[in-house]
């Protein structure tokens, strides 16, 4: 069974960078076929699917985010993590990390608990 725990910092500031890891357990990220994604989800907001690192290093983003958000893996440590630059309140969410089979986006096979991040002075 996979399983999927984000860490980082719980508060950034405007202009910052927020930076955030998943670490993989029960499973290789270099397994075949799998996506490994970052969401979010605002207060009062649905989920927002930010972007995803394949299974070969591949590198997907949502189109929205593409400019400032970049995701990258460790595999000696079985970890990928997200980076979002110059943040505002906006950005506020519980960010979640989540994996799928043979496909970055859509319905996920497992998630994260999800890490509360806010964006804050």
């Amino acid at each position: 069974q996979v399983q999927l725990q984000e860490s980082g910092p719980g508060l950034v500031k405007p202009s910052q960078t927020l930076s955030l890891t998943c670490t993989v357990s029960g499973g290789s990220i270099t397994t075949s076929y799998y996506y490994w994604s970052w969401i979010r989800q605002p207060p009062g907001k649905g989920l927002e699917w930010m972007g995803a690192i394949a299974y070969d290093g591949s590198t997907y983003y949502s189109p929205s985010l593409k400019s400032h958000t970049s995701i990258s893996r460790d595999t000696s440590k079985n970890q990928f993590s997200l980076q979002l630059s110059s943040v505002t309140p906006e950005d506020t969410a519980v960010y979640y990390c989540a994996a799928a089979i043979l496909r970055a986006t859509g319905t996920f096979d497992y998630w994260g608990q999800g890490t509360q991040v806010t964006v804050s002075s």
